[in-house]
């Protein structure tokens, strides 16, 4: 019997060709475990009204532990549109799949490393007063809080009288007081103690396994007063029990200019949901692009890893794929970060450094060329060939 049971759920257009190449590489390192097929997507939604069947959410509350590819999502239109006829005006409401599985297993803690492999020809560099350059050594994980805030789902369009009542009691909404209804759309921000308390220890905990100097809470307290100011109150809090880490503060807005001019000085950052997911990507910016970039949604119970590319259904078809596996496959290492599979997480980390280093075999986004059926034949590996230059370091 196997010591694990991962529930993999490849999803959308390129989630079902960068899966499978990931446990390609957990098989050749050695990790003992059961792998059970679940699906998920857009055409379960459109086939059954639900992006994320319940059979799926039972698999993960029984295994605690997945691995998801990507996800196709459209604005609510069309998503009606597309399903099945005998389901339209049925009342079938589109969710996010990954946002309904961090809210129904708590999976608040998103960790979302952005680190640069040396040798990696997108890697950001930086012009010196010499004519020069340098090529900063970045190593930044942000830890974005992945339950609240303006992804909590808490929105209408065309407020119900007593939202609206709610809303009228704030002298700040007078100047939206005779908007009709059908033209007001409203997102709730939602931010509560406890999911801060939560996110701003774990990257102090991360900070002081890594040993890094500082943890930087990203937020924007100055304008949005009530719930970015919660975040920032709570992580001075937290910050009095780790006397040897420091508290830094920025706001969201300056600390995008200021990855532009030194982002090897932010190591661990912390965020609210919507600010985390955009560090997170602009930081990938400067590693590689969303083809480096992984992530974990961890929860106390059951734990979801995934890269944080979307489905790109433009290259779903092609034969051979031609996708960047790396993100997937960083993805998995950090589930044996997780499970304290540490060894083996390292040893497919190196064997990706390696790679990547050497510069032999490189996909059409690590060329630099643009991305469809003429890249391979323009000198671009494949999916499976970059998966296999990866194997073969680690033989």
């Amino acid at each position: 019997m196997a010591k694990y049971t991962v529930i993999t759920m490849p999803g959308d257009g390129i989630g079902n060709q960068v899966l499978p190449e990931s446990l390609r590489v957990l098989k050749a390192v050695g990790f003992d475990a059961e792998y059970i097929h679940a699906d998920i997507g857009w055409d379960c939604w459109c086939s059954q009204g639900n992006a994320l069947p319940e059979r799926t959410m039972e698999l993960l509350k029984k295994h605690k532990l997945g691995l998801f590819g990507a996800i196709t999502s459209k604005p609510n239109k069309a998503a009606q549109a597309e399903l099945k006829p005998e389901l339209q005006g049925k009342g079938y409401v589109y969710y996010s799949p990954i946002v309904t599985m961090r809210q129904t297993f708590n999976l608040d803690i998103c960790m979302r490393p952005c680190i640069g492999f040396t040798g990696n020809p997108l890697n950001y560099i930086r012009k010196k007063a010499d004519g020069g350059f340098d090529e900063p050594r970045i190593d930044t994980t942000v830890f974005r809080q992945g339950t609240e805030g303006m992804y909590a789902g808490v929105e209408w369009t065309n407020p119900p009288d007593n939202v609206r009542a709610a809303l009228n009691s704030h002298p700040r909404f007078k100047a939206f007081a005779k908007v009709p209804g059908p033209e007001l759309a409203v997102s709730c921000r939602i931010i509560t103690k406890n999911a801060c308390k939560r996110i701003v220890t774990a990257a102090f905990e991360y900070a002081k396994r890594r040993g890094f100097k500082g943890v930087t809470i990203c937020e924007k307290p100055n304008v949005v007063r009530e719930t970015s100011g919660m975040m920032e109150e709570t992580a001075k809090e937290i910050a009095k029990g780790y006397p040897g880490i420091a508290l830094w503060s920025t706001n969201i807005d300056a600390q995008l200019m200021w990855l532009n001019k030194n982002p090897e000085e932010y190591n661990v950052i912390v965020a609210s949901n919507l600010f985390g997911d955009i560090l997170s990507d602009a930081f990938a910016g400067l590693i590689g692009g969303l083809g480096f970039a992984a992530s974990g949604n961890i929860g106390d119970d059951v734990s979801v890893f995934e890269p944080t590319h979307g489905s790109a259904p433009k290259y779903a078809e092609l034969d051979p794929p031609i996708v960047n596996p790396i993100a997937m496959i960083l993805s998995a290492a950090m589930m044996l970060d997780h499970v304290h599979e540490d060894q083996k997480a390292e040893r497919i980390r190196k064997a990706i450094a390696d790679v990547v280093k050497e510069g032999k075999v490189r996909t059409y986004d690590m060329m630099r060329i643009p991305g469809g059926a003429k890249s391979i034949g323009q000198g671009a590996a494949s999916t499976v060939q970059m998966t296999d230059a990866i194997l073969e370091k680690l033989r």
